[in-house]
């Protein structure tokens, strides 16, 4: 995982895809090869679970399987097993797949509204997608940090990893929610899924959960892929949580650095 850390300052998310050009214009000079689809599915497997324990797929499909209008030029579908933590799992690895797939300047965008018929896969059930497409590398970002996010003080609590908070707060998040909040208790960071009540965005209020419970799962990669890159020790407790957990804060993750 430590070679994806660089490219957590060059990804972003693309909510449109071709800009004004026509699909034909863009395509003649864009376009994901037969070769890059095929890595996709070979890196895929070669990726770190949060979970180990529970089984995962994806499957590459044409624009007309699924929902999503964005003009990207396919969309990937995560299916799982439903089990504890399966929502952080998928979210941990996709986002492996999200830097992976800035690396070779093909575009991303969570699409957690999206809906498909394929909603099972292997004996394994459909989470959520992901758009994607070529794109010029000068479409990525060139200053993170000038995209839009919320304060250090207002997801964290406490001075001796302010560093590191400066990074992964620019973790994406479904409707930028910026689902976290981390307190420090010496050598010990408590990451909580923070919940505020209602819509968000396109997002209904009975899909909110869900979503930034996939965001929590992305957020904590952005922080282990900080640790490795700065050579920290440390050790993960991993704690249950769910879509009927309506607590404020939910404790989802203890890291113990060392």
């Amino acid at each position: 995982m430590e070679s994806l850390y660089k490219y957590i300052f060059k990804r972003k998310s693309f909510h449109l895809f071709r800009n004004n050009k026509t699909k034909e214009e863009y395509n003649k000079y864009y376009h994901i090869s037969d070769d890059e689809l095929n890595d996709i599915y070979k890196i895929y497997k070669e990726l770190t679970p949060l979970m180990k324990d529970i089984k995962t797929d994806i499957r590459i499909v044409s624009n007309e399987l699924t929902n999503c209008k964005r003009y990207q030029e396919y969309c990937i579908l995560f299916y799982s097993e439903k089990k504890n933590n399966y929502l952080q799992n998928i979210g941990y690895i996709g986002e492996q797949l999200d830097l992976y797939l800035a690396s070779k300047n093909i575009g991303c965008l969570w699409y957690g509204i999206g809906k498909t018929n394929e909603i099972t896969y292997n004996g394994l059930e459909f989470v959520t997608m992901m758009a994607i497409s070529k794109v010029p590398n000068d479409s990525f970002r060139k200053d993170m940090y000038k995209s839009k996010r919320k304060s250090i003080d207002e997801i964290w609590d406490g001075n001796r990893y302010k560093e590191m908070a400066n990074i992964v707060r620019f973790s994406p998040s479904s409707c930028n929610t910026q689902p976290w909040f981390v307190k420090e208790d010496n050598n010990k960071l408590l990451i909580y899924r923070y919940r505020k009540e209602g819509k968000r965005g396109i997002m209904p209020k009975n899909r909110v959960i869900y979503q930034n419970l996939i965001d929590i799962g992305i957020f904590l990669l952005f922080i282990e892929l900080y640790l490795k890159e700065n050579k920290l020790n440390y050790s993960i407790n991993i704690h249950n949580d769910n879509e009927l957990n309506e607590d404020e804060l939910t404790l989802n993750y203890e890291i113990i650095i060392e």
